[in-house]
């Protein structure tokens, strides 16, 4: 399972709105025989990709998979009728499938085949927790990304910010720009900083993000973010929620949220961020903007707890990425639509 995971990884950044997906086939003998991961949407799930590789060998032996075989008729047929035309006599997933694709795990077992559940189930509840908080939820998972000064600023006095980090924080943000759908920013920072939210890192990968300029103010022809490097979405409102169901129309699963304090604000006293990676320099400023604007807290008690998941240094800089403090395994929000759970992998 540690190998089928780490396959899975590989289709990071591609697969989307899909979930990431690595898969392994072992012969009667017990012998890898077979990998596979899944590249995009539409392209054949990591089980197929697999089976195709082990070919005749993968009669009786075993199927490890990040997540459960899908039963579903989508754009690629369902895994289940794949595995069982195999000769395949066991299966071994980590995560349940939580679409309507589900289910896949007790048709297996109801066609005679030994069907084992939960393995690596939390590690790989980690690698698509965002797809999966998308399935659940209904809206696209948010990650709020800054980077600041040891005293919160993200910008001097006299407005001047580039640059506060280093060049691995900065590299390490195109990293994480290239695994996300969109980028979100409200027109001050669009107009202030003339951003160009691109990818700009050497990969085999041809994708970029789709840029999103929340706000109603205009933007001159010339702003990078007017030109072909990227698409590009506005959306003329200040609601978060309303920000978030527009995006998820457009099968975004996992957003980047680099505005300005303002729209940062916005989102946080939303209760719609569900991760913050944060890039400190050691530098002191003592006066320029701050990372985030009014959150409404009067006393310490009212403020939000959240959770330190890992700290990295970077250089000179220090990453830290933090989830909300308390159960944040599941990202299921109180007012989930109906049907939420019926998107996605089924259609893919």
């Amino acid at each position: 399972m540690r190998r089928a995971l780490v396959l899975a990884e590989r289709g990071r950044g591609t697969t989307s709105p899909n979930p990431i997906v690595g898969c392994v086939v072992l012969d009667a003998a017990g012998r890898i025989v077979g990998e596979g991961f899944h590249t995009r949407a539409g392209g054949p799930h990591a089980e197929i990709v697999a089976l195709h590789a082990a070919g005749r060998a993968a009669r009786g032996g075993t199927l490890v998979v990040t997540l459960e075989p899908c039963r579903h008729v989508g754009r690629t047929g369902p895994c289940v009728g794949a595995i069982l035309d195999a000769g395949i006599r066991r299966v071994v997933y980590a995560v349940p499938d939580p679409t309507a694709a589900g289910g896949g795990g007790a048709e297996l077992a109801a066609a005679g085949l030994d069907v084992v559940g939960g393995v690596l189930e939390a590690e790989a509840v980690a690698a698509n927790r965002a797809w999966l908080h998308r399935v659940r939820t209904g809206r696209p998972f948010v990650i709020w990304k800054f980077a600041a000064t040891l005293d919160g600023r993200v910008a001097a006095a006299d407005g001047t910010s580039r640059w506060i980090t280093g060049e691995e924080a900065r590299s390490d943000v195109h990293r994480l720009r290239a695994e996300v759908d969109a980028i979100i920013v409200g027109t001050g920072t669009a107009l202030t900083d003339d951003p160009a939210l691109t990818v700009r890192i050497a990969s085999d990968r041809d994708h970029q993000p789709l840029r999103v300029v929340v706000g109603r103010r205009p933007l001159p022809p010339e702003a990078k973010l007017c030109d072909d490097s990227g698409p590009t979405l506005r959306i003329p409102d200040h609601d978060p929620r309303h920000v978030l169901a527009r995006l998820a129309d457009h099968d975004v699963v996992c957003a980047l949220l680099e505005g300005g304090p303002t729209v940062a604000a916005a989102f946080l006293r939303a209760g719609l961020v569900d991760r913050i990676v944060a890039y400190f320099a050691p530098l002191l400023l003592g006066a320029g903007p701050s990372v985030v604007a009014d959150l409404g807290f009067a006393t310490l008690t009212d403020a939000r707890r959240w959770q330190v998941t890992d700290v990295r240094r970077l250089g000179a800089d220090v990453r830290i990425t933090l989830e909300p403090d308390g159960d944040a395994s599941t990202g299921q929000d109180a007012d989930q639509p109906p049907g939420a759970e019926s998107a996605l992998r089924g259609e893919a």
